[in-house]
């Protein structure tokens, strides 16, 4: 490979990298300050001077079959439970190819807001989709985007008090097998992952103590991930201590998920004990402001949570819910939803963190999330060419206040993914109508 000068960029979120950053062997190999060259001359040289760099965003939660039913007419305007009763039955029509162009949508969206690393929680496994995640990163390989694929499950249904249908749930046995049978075919380890696993159960209310359990030995068994829906709403709560005899916090542990294995998403109706456990315990927690004010769910705790010793990470969650996959705006309403709750104190810096670094310890990693010598030259690139930048006298802080949405260039492992705003090797217009024609599979009643 050709090392790369990305020479003067307009600003970059790092220290000491006002000339520059060298990229060599898909790693971060120098850090050039300004007005110097980088010591070693490099092969390619790159003007950033209309760019403003981040790490490439990492998305810790999402729900990419979700955007084939976006803005759903039977769904608009309630909360989770009533939301999720009225498209539980339309999911189960899910068919394999709704499925790859579902993904590869949400991919490319996710790619083109500047994100370099996804995991997406995938659960429902309708009759036919048994090869969701082998769908998934083929995908995800095509566009040379990193990703941690979730093996999710549901075993719990309404015959036996869960929430979905029997049609979208799998026994527990069928459902281990194909764990075992993901982590072996596509878990990888170390430095520079593009393909990692993890274990993903839905949420309290639709799966077995049982199944938690064993995913709980599985991951530690094989050296992967955990992830789950957690204290997302009141009436979760109210749903464990009926069908548990506890609280969301002490579920966990009794099925053995606290520890620093388990990242999870929304994390909002935590009490203060109930933070401090977690906090000991080093769970992490995806934040997901769009969502939560989407369905009105609430707020999750960030600064209470990061006090306590927890990493807070950033994902978009499910394009019905959302509803869209783009991270960059998320980070905007991070910045907005917090500071409801804390005032001024919360900055685009700690939203931008959330979506990088937060969200790299989420998923386990320290290789991603950075700008720093050594680091995956994981990139993204934004210019502010817009009208709604025009003014803006931070070029980083503008990213977030002034609302972009959309990054002109996009680098993961020192290849460029994204160029002028385009995804290499995508159709989007023919992406956008076939996509189209499968979601209107859901729209019939």
């Amino acid at each position: 490979m050709n090392s790369t000068w990305i020479k003067n960029p307009l600003a970059v979120l790092a220290a000491g990298a006002g000339g520059g950053i060298v990229v060599d062997g898909g790693k971060i190999t120098e850090m050039v300050p300004c007005g110097k060259h980088p010591r070693t001359p490099a092969d390619i040289v790159f003007d950033a001077s209309r760019h403003v760099i981040l790490p490439g965003l990492i998305n810790t939660h999402h729900h990419f079959y979700q955007t084939l039913t976006r803005a759903h007419p039977q769904a608009i305007n309630k909360e989770l439970f009533d939301w999720l009763k009225a498209l539980y039955p339309l999911w189960a029509r899910l068919t394999p190819e709704g499925m790859r162009l579902a993904t590869r949508l949400a991919l490319t969206e996710l790619l083109m807001s500047g994100v370099t690393t996804a995991s997406d929680h995938h659960y429902l496994f309708p009759s036919g989709l048994d090869d969701a995640m082998d769908i998934q990163v083929d995908e995800a390989r095509k566009l040379g985007m990193r990703m941690t694929v979730t093996r999710g499950s549901m075993n719990l249904s309404t015959k036996d008090g869960g929430l979905p249908p029997d049609s979208v749930v799998q026994d527990e046995d069928t459902i281990l097998s194909d764990c075992e049978r993901v982590i072996s075919k596509y878990h990888e380890r170390g430095e520079g992952a593009q393909i990692q696993v993890a274990l993903a159960p839905c949420s309290p209310f639709s799966v077995t103590k049982s199944l938690m359990c064993a995913c709980g030995e599985m991951a530690a068994k094989h050296d992967c991930r955990l992830h789950t829906h957690l204290a997302e709403t009141r009436d979760e709560d109210a749903f464990c201590n009926q069908m548990f005899g506890c609280s969301p916090v002490e579920y966990l542990e009794e099925v053995g998920w606290l520890n620093d294995r388990t990242w999870l998403a929304h994390g909002i109706h935590f009490s203060d004990a109930e933070i401090g456990r977690l906090g000991r315990a080093h769970v992490s927690v995806c934040h997901c402001p769009t969502s939560n004010m989407v369905l009105a769910s609430g707020h999750c705790r960030t600064k209470e949570l990061e006090t306590a010793g927890m990493s807070v990470g950033l994902g978009v969650d499910g394009s019905a819910s959302n509803d869209n996959s783009n991270l960059m705006e998320s980070v905007r309403h991070a910045l907005l939803m917090n500071r409801l709750k804390y005032g001024t104190s919360i900055t685009h810096l700690d939203a931008l963190r959330w979506a990088t670094t937060g969200s790299a310890k989420c998923l386990g990693r320290s290789d991603i999330g950075e700008i720093a010598i050594g680091k995956q030259a994981d990139l993204a690139f934004y210019t502010l060419d817009e009208l709604r930048f025009s003014g803006a006298g931070d070029p980083i802080a503008a990213l977030v206040l002034c609302g972009a949405h959309r990054a002109d260039r996009v680098m993961i492992a020192g290849n460029w993914r994204v160029v002028d705003g385009a995804p290499l090797g995508v159709d989007v217009a023919r992406l956008r109508w076939e996509h189209g024609e499968a979601a209107k599979l859901f729209l019939d009643n």
